[in-house]
């Protein structure tokens, strides 16, 4: 049942909408597991030591939920977590994998006679999807069941599915949770890259052709691309706002369609060219995040270009929310909506096209409101480049000229309370903390 809307247009966290059928993602099985079969996919994520260390300490750090135990791997692709469990102890790892990584595995156990003796007798190969897989009832259910933006290729569902059919009642989880992280950011050179592919649509006279009634087209799809790829955490103008997904609890229809409401108040004037976000996850009181200020992962993280970007002054409230619904690709189609200033209204986060967006634009007092969308399979990438983060005027971030007389501190301090306000710099550990506590940002 979906949560109306509250009187003043904005959103509860998690608001669901009905009227929409949930879109099935069968007919990219195929080439989903045709992808994770191929062992340069399944290297690439091996190699990714911050993940692969991190469940390795959780799956030993939690050794008591493994020993003696019957352990379900979901996804185990190249079969690593479920090897890690047989040497925590456990009493038998089902490993479900549906792509056709599962004969490589079975291949590595059917020569533990000789190579990894340890592992004889101690896994069991499920080669199905865990909707259709047999199985007894498990203690611990464990997984690497995320994508980008925690939520992208949709395998939390399968996750879902083995929890309610496989775990038994109060058994263990790993990972039990995770939060998404959104926070608006800053990047000049981003945004005119981008727009530079779209120019090109723009020409009059490419070897005779006039491209211009396209460009409109191009403008839509290039900036519909989400884009990937890490960057420096400086370029945040505000701390970020967090949504929490508890694996344990979550319905299906919850994690199908939800909207994540934020508000942020920047700590400098500048230009919002768009919303970043990122994702950690709890392994057993092990926090696994791959933020910014955090050691990379293949996940990186992910930025969401706004078409028109939006000025802001230090101290402005920006409020907003981003709704989130499944597709037929995997993944999820994105809806954001934002406006400036304390008071501003929000629409519902319906079924609401771009048309409604330049509509409320034209009118006065929208000049402060933006919407966009994008589909998260359709990403694009771009990695950090050679900037001078030293000091926030050089990435077109202002602090406020009154600050220092309101903080009461002397100029030369005031760029590093800046940054320390805008949830920017607080140490980290880079890749685990070893609490149950989501991370300062």
């Amino acid at each position: 049942m979906s949560t109306p809307p509250k009187q003043d247009g904005s959103v509860e966290e998690g608001q669901r909408l009905e009227g929409r059928s949930v879109p099935a993602s069968d007919a990219r099985d195929p080439a989903y597991f045709h992808y994770y079969a191929q062992f340069v996919h399944q290297q690439n994520m091996l190699q990714d030591n911050v993940r692969t260390s991190a469940y390795h300490s959780a799956i030993m750090v939690n050794a008591a939920a493994f020993r003696d135990k019957l352990v379900m791997d979901l996804g185990a692709g190249s079969g690593i977590l479920s090897y890690f469990a047989v040497q925590a102890g456990a009493q038998k790892v089902y490993a479900v994998e549906a792509s056709g990584m599962s004969h490589k595995i079975q291949k590595l156990l059917d020569s533990a006679d000789t190579k990894n003796t340890w592992m004889k007798n101690k896994l069991e190969v499920i080669s199905a999807k865990v909707e259709n897989a047999t199985a007894p009832k498990v203690d611990t259910l464990i997984s690497e069941p995320i994508g980008v933006l925690l939520v992208h290729e949709r395998m939390i569902e399968s996750y879902l599915v083995a929890r309610d059919r496989f775990l038994k009642p109060g058994g263990v989880m790993i990972p039990s949770s995770g939060n998404i992280y959104l926070a608006p950011f800053t990047d000049a050179n981003l945004w005119t890259q981008t727009m530079t592919k779209v120019r090109f649509w723009e020409q009059t006279n490419f070897y005779g052709v006039d491209f211009c009634p396209l460009a409109l087209d191009a403008r839509e799809e290039i900036f519909g691309q989400p884009v990937v790829g890490i960057f420096d955490r400086r370029i945040l103008l505000a701390a970020p706002s967090s949504y929490a997904v508890d694996f344990e609890t979550i319905s299906m229809e919850e994690l199908q369609d939800f909207v994540i409401p934020f508000t942020f108040q920047p700590a400098f004037t500048g230009i919002v060219h768009g919303i970043a976000g990122w994702f950690d996850i709890n392994l057993g009181g092990l926090v696994l995040n791959t933020g910014p200020q955090a050691d990379r992962t293949h996940w990186q993280q992910v930025r969401f270009l706004l078409k028109e970007p939006l000025a802001v002054n230090a101290f402005d409230t920006i409020t907003g929310w981003m709704r989130l619904t499944v597709n037929e690709s995997r993944s999820y189609d994105i809806v954001v909506e934002l406006t400036v200033g304390d008071g501003a209204s929000l629409a519902t986060p319906s079924n609401i096209g771009m048309a409604d967006a330049a509509l409320l634009r034209s009118q006065p007092g929208g000049h402060g409101y933006r919407r966009g969308q994008w589909a998260l399979h359709e990403q694009t990438y771009m990695y950090e480049q050679t900037l001078d983060y030293s000091q926030p005027e050089f990435l077109s971030m202002y602090t406020p000229e009154n600050a220092a007389v309101l903080q009461n501190v002397s100029d030369a301090a005031l760029d590093e309370v800046a940054w320390t306000s805008a949830g920017l710099v607080t140490p980290v550990d880079p890749a685990i903390i070893a609490s149950g506590a989501p991370p300062q940002q």
